[in-house]
């Protein structure tokens, strides 16, 4: 696998607009916020990872992959710079708009059958042209993946750049263990639980404590992966003195109990 300096990749990803462009690295890279005019498959060999847009956290675990469209402004974050991040930019055609699937930024399960092909390409560096027998492979995994890619991950945390609210996020993030209320984070910030509550719905429409309920499951969703935590430090690593109120919460928004996600 050649080198790649990864400034110039972002710039090489649409240099030629019908060609798919593969990238695969094991080293981290820090970008700020960008975006292409290709749609964007990545997939991490292990561990766990975030997603990045202006109005939302994706986490994405092991096992699933992230589809970003062209246009979409974000950034990725990985955590472990030893694992392969693979990812495929797929060209953009006009049928694209008309299937959801590739118009919308989501989280997604791999199947045996994809993280096969995926792993098929760990060869192939930089552009793959139409006219080169590989664009066939390239164009079947793009082409399949609305049909086995239905169902995303349910979990994502809305964010905003709203300067009021970003510091009490912030807070929120590093105090998820603490039994934090509107009473309690407003205090932290002279705002009364009134207008704490409307600065949540008003920015993000959601409320503090869909929010609070969202930023916990994360957190736990990357202990669950990460570390060998049990279920109940997990629960009280995140603000749950019922192991039992955790578990149904993470099966109410996840769809599995928490024993099932673990690896």
């Amino acid at each position: 696998m050649k080198d790649f300096d990864p400034q110039l990749v972002l710039e090489d990803v649409d240099a030629i607009p019908e060609s798919a462009y593969i990238w695969h690295w094991k080293t981290e890279h820090h970008f700020s916020y960008h975006k292409h005019n290709k749609g964007q498959l990545t997939y991490v060999e292990g561990g766990a990872a975030f997603l990045y847009t202006k109005d939302k956290t994706y986490f994405l675990p092991a096992r699933h992959y992230m589809w970003v469209p062209a246009g979409v402004e974000h950034y990725f974050q990985h955590r472990y710079p030893a694992n392969y991040i693979r990812t495929i930019y797929f060209f953009s055609e006009p049928e694209d708009q008309e299937d959801p699937f590739y118009t919308k930024t989501g989280i997604y399960p791999v199947s045996n059958l994809l993280l096969e092909m995926i792993l098929h390409t760990a060869s192939w560096d930089g552009d793959v042209l139409p006219d080169d027998k590989r664009f066939v492979f390239i164009k079947a995994i793009k082409y399949m993946l609305p049909s086995i890619s239905s169902v995303p991950l349910p979990i994502t945390l809305p964010t905003t750049d709203n300067p009021r609210l970003q510091p009490v996020l912030k807070y929120i993030q590093e105090n998820l263990a603490e039994p934090l209320t509107l009473e309690t984070v407003g205090h932290e910030f002279s705002y009364s639980e009134r207008t704490l509550t409307r600065l949540f719905r008003s920015t993000m429409d959601i409320s503090f404590f869909q929010y609070l309920k969202l930023a916990r499951m994360i957190k736990a969703m990357g202990y669950l992966l990460e570390t060998e935590k049990t279920i109940n430090e997990i629960a009280w690593d995140t603000g749950y003195n019922s192991v039992s109120a955790f578990s149904n919460t993470f099966f109410k928004l996840v769809g599995r109990r928490p024993s099932d996600f673990q690896p």
